[in-house]
């Protein structure tokens, strides 16, 4: 990478689906670009054989090995994407090299705050020789604690977030946008956002729906 230039990210995991929602969340944060996908470890290694980029998203159930064998092999920094969430792997992503785990499901924003705090590592241990202060900052950064995030925001009372919120709470299933507003008789699109005002919120949990093709959908119950 040179100056200017975003960082370059590899997505790898099985499912192609989420591998192509990963790279979407990746391309909207500022100074970062998904430069391709991978849904093997075979064809991680590919892919980075013809274009090394500066991090790898890697899921560890992958079809030909585990992801940590992958991150063993890489020669670019990683984070860990999976479902795994067992103490002794999260030890042994960590011990493999991972720089942050997110268990999946995970909210897009997590990812975004990690990806920042990976620039500012990379920022920070950018020179030839760093003193101690620096690596402190630098791993500080990865870390990215609670206390240096924004404070919630308490989600403003509307009739119509109230008819969301209680369609979700009455119904034994998870509801998807569309689901909702023909439940309480508005476009699929007003559902939409008050119900990422709600997840916003902490009032609703969001997770994706996969139908049998075409891209997963967003469905939503309480937490």
């Amino acid at each position: 990478m040179t100056v200017g230039e975003p960082l370059s990210v590899l997505v790898v995991d099985d499912d192609f689906r989420v591998a192509g929602i990963h790279a979407s969340l990746v391309d909207a944060v500022p100074g970062f670009r998904a430069v391709t996908t991978a849904n093997s470890a075979g064809a991680a290694l590919r892919a980075v054989a013809g274009e090394p980029v500066d991090l790898a998203l890697v899921d560890l159930y992958l079809p030909d090995g585990s992801g940590i064998g992958l991150l063993r092999t890489l020669e670019c920094d990683a984070f860990v994407l999976s479902a795994a969430a067992e103490g002794a792997m999260v030890r042994r992503a960590v011990s493999a090299g991972a720089l942050a785990y997110l268990v999946k499901p995970f909210a897009p924003e997590l990812l975004a705050e990690k990806l920042h705090g990976y620039a500012r590592f990379r920022q920070l241990t950018d020179a030839e020789i760093v003193d101690q202060g620096a690596v402190e900052s630098a791993y500080a950064a990865l870390r990215s604690p609670a206390g240096n995030r924004p404070a919630r925001r308490p989600v403003a009372r509307t009739v119509t977030g109230d008819a969301v919120l209680s369609a979700v709470r009455g119904s034994a299933a998870p509801l998807s946008a569309g689901e909702v507003g023909a439940l309480i008789g508005v476009s699929r699109a007003t559902a939409q956002r008050y119900l990422a005002g709600l997840v916003t919120g902490g009032l609703l949990r969001m997770k994706l729906r996969y139908g049998a093709t075409g891209r997963p959908e967003q469905e939503y119950r309480i937490p």
